[in-house]
Order: structure tokens, then sequence, then C-alpha cells
């Protein structure tokens, strides 16, 4: 498979696809920051950044490249929350952070080593509460991960965030992604690769095959080859590998988002995030909705946006626009009290959550709402009250259908 490389030295180009995973990537992190460091007493945060595939920083064209976004990222959201802290009366807080930068271009390194003095003057000179430390590495991220994984361990902090840009499709495989998410507990990872490039070098002929597919990837794909007619060339494409992604990824956190990013000719590349917590998730959807232009999956919304066919012309590219943010609310609707009926009639709204997380686009201010307005359904707080405003639901709140179904009424009737 050829590698893409980027002409860092002379100035590499942003692409449109690069800035909008960009966006969706500096709006998280600091929406990562803002949540961990939100609790008055707390005056301290580590946290572990490793930039894969790093490149050199900065685009021919100025902007920033993702090592420089999360220092900048890092700078400003700390001084926004140490502000905020000081004018409450509460005690600033400091973030101390370690960045591994790896990249297998060295002359991409070098650049990225010039590109980041600006930041680390800056820290030396000012009084901020922000501590940061730069390794640089260059290799290929599978070899260098080993050497990371072990210093990270060392350092004994549990909160690592990793970004994984890779240019191809191989670069990191299911099982480094589950090592990443078992050892460490608050572990979380980006994912991006070109879904065009599984297209553009799969073969009908199994044996002339040069994607480096994992095997059940593989076999469901040419199980959907037939007769020349294959899936490969109809729109459902997207929808088919996506489905299959998921299967073969879901496995690897509790909570894996598959979600692909616009550009020029399509829906061409991959951003998955893959964590531990269904906070986590239930951050990254808010974000894509905030970006809606820039991201969509191809199935289904609700609680079970992969639950469809993706052989049926019927099914739909969701964009986190108003429509398809209207489907998801009427969806829910049914999905909701489908799912606490599961479980009986009752339901902890800690464990609705990390269910219901686990498979929906879902923003969380839509799921709070449908929970208040929905008719069949009360959410009661501790102290056995019922709640009246979808602001005020808390994790510790318990959701209880009004209406006593048959759980025997969810099975399909017998013809």
């Amino acid at each position: 498979m050829v590698k893409k490389t980027y002409p860092w030295v002379v100035g590499a180009t942003l692409d449109a696809h690069t800035q909008k995973k960009h966006t969706i990537l500096s709006e998280y992190f600091q929406q990562y920051l803002l949540t961990r460091c939100q609790l008055p007493q707390q005056e301290k945060f580590n946290l572990i950044v490793v930039d894969g595939f790093c490149g050199a920083g900065r685009y021919k064209c100025g902007k920033m490249g993702s090592p420089l976004i999360f220092l900048d990222v890092l700078n400003k959201t700390l001084e926004e929350i140490n502000i905020d802290r000081a004018n409450q009366g509460m005690r600033l807080i400091q973030i101390d952070c370690l960045l591994f930068f790896n990249d297998l271009d060295q002359e991409a390194i070098e650049e990225l080593k010039k590109n980041v003095l600006p930041f680390q003057i800056q820290a030396k000179e000012n009084t901020s509460k922000l501590n940061f430390k730069i390794e640089f590495s260059n290799s290929k991220f599978d070899e260098q991960y080993p050497i990371i994984k072990k210093k990270i361990l060392s350092a004994r902090c549990k909160n690592v965030l990793f970004n994984l840009d890779q240019c191809g499709y191989s670069h990191v495989n299911p099982a480094l992604i589950r090592d990443i998410i078992q050892s460490w507990r608050s572990a979380e990872i980006f994912l991006n690769f070109p879904i065009s490039t599984i297209k553009t070098y799969l073969s009908e002929n199994r044996e002339k095959n040069r994607v480096p597919l994992d095997k059940e990837i593989e076999n469901e794909i040419f199980a959907h080859i037939e007769d020349g007619n294959h899936l490969i060339n109809k729109p459902q494409w997207l929808g088919f590998v996506e489905k299959l992604i998921f299967e073969n990824l879901k496995s690897s956190a509790p909570y894996v988002s598959p979600f692909s990013i616009h550009n020029p000719n399509g829906w061409g590349y991959w951003l998955m995030h893959f964590a531990n917590s269904y906070r986590a998730r239930q951050v990254y959807n808010n974000i894509l909705h905030a970006n809606s232009s820039a991201q969509a999956h191809f199935g289904s919304s609700g609680l079970k946006m992969l639950s469809f066919n993706p052989e049926d012309e019927n099914s739909f590219l969701y964009k986190f626009d108003d429509g398809s943010r209207m489907q998801t609310i009427n969806a829910l609707h049914e999905d909701i009290p489908r799912l606490i009926s599961e479980f009986g009639d009752t339901i902890g709204m800690n464990d609705f959550c990390k269910v219901a997380y686990s498979e929906t686009p879902a923003h969380s201010k839509d799921i709070h709402e449908v929970l208040i307005e929905n008719e069949d359904i009360e959410v009661i707080t501790e102290n056995g009250g019922e709640r009246r405003s979808s602001k005020t639901i808390t994790t510790t709140d318990t959701l209880k259908l009004k209406s006593q179904r048959s759980w025997f009424s969810m099975f399909p009737k017998e013809n």
C-alpha cells in the first residue's frame, strides 16, 4: 500500500477534511479539560497525551496541526478554568502534562521541535499553572508503542489520551487499541484512517487482496462479493464497511464511535473515538452535533444506530443536522421505554447511560428532554420526588415506566 507523505519542510497542504478533524479534536480536548478540572477541591490534574503520527505541527497556510493544537488548547483552557475559579473564590488548579510526539518522518520531527519552541519559551516566561514536558521519537508507532507504554506505566498516570492519525489503514490494529484501553482506566483514543484505502486496494480475488484486513472483516467482505455485482460498487458501501469495522472493533472498548469525516469527494475518512466511560462518549456526541457539517454515519438513529441492513436502499446518512436530530428524538421516544422494559420497569440513570451511550448518536440534551417529555416515563429523585426539568436530571436518579407493559409483548408474533 502506498503511504501518503507530507512535504513538511517546504510546507504541507491542509486538506478540508483534516481541518474539520482538527476542529473536532480541539473542541473535544477543550471540553475534556473543562470536565476533568471542575471539582472545587481539585488543585492538580495529571495528563498524558500521545500523538502517534504527529507530523510537523504546522501547515503551509500557517494553521496548527495536532501537536500544536494540544499545546494551544492546554494553555488557553487552563487560563479559562483558573479565571473562572478565581471569580468563584476557588483555589487555582495546576495541570502537569507529559506529551509524546512520534512520527516516522524524521524531517517532520525536526520541524516540530522548532514549532513547539515558542510554547516552551512562553511556559518558562509566564507564571501560569501549566507544566508540560515533551518527548520526541522518530519511529513506526507500533514499534514505539511498547516504549511509550512502559514510560506511561512508570509515571502512574491514569488519564491518557491517544491521537492516532494514521495515513493508511494498517498502522494501528485492534490488538493495540484493546491494549491501550485495558491498560489505563481513563484511556481514550482518536483513530483516523481513510476508508478509501480499503476500497482502492480491495480485490475481488481474495488471494490478490492487498488490504491487511482482520479475518473477521475479510470473511464478511468476500461473503458479499457476488458475480461482479458486489457491494463496493453500490452507494451502501459506506454503511457496509462502517458496520463491519464497528463489529470488529466494538469489543476493543466499552464505547466506540464510528463516524466518517466529509471531504469534497464524499465521506471517505473515519474519525473513531474509543473510551472506557460513557461520559466521554456523551461529550463526543455533543461535539459532533456542534459540527454537523463535518461528521456523519450511515445507518439509524435512536439508541441502536448500527441496527440496519447496509444493503437496504432505505438506509440513510445520519448527518447530525436538524433533520437527523429530529429523527433521533422521535426514535428515542420508542427506544428508551423499550430499554427500560428490558430491565423490568426501573433502571438507575447511571446504568441507563452506560447502556444507552454504547450505540447512539444522540445529543445528551435530547435524551434528557425525552426522559421528561415521554408520557410513559417518570424520572424519580433520590428522595422519591419526580423530576420536572431535563436540566436537573442527575446520575443518581431512577427511571421508571409508568404503564406496566408486558415483557412478552416485545417478542415477535408467530405466523
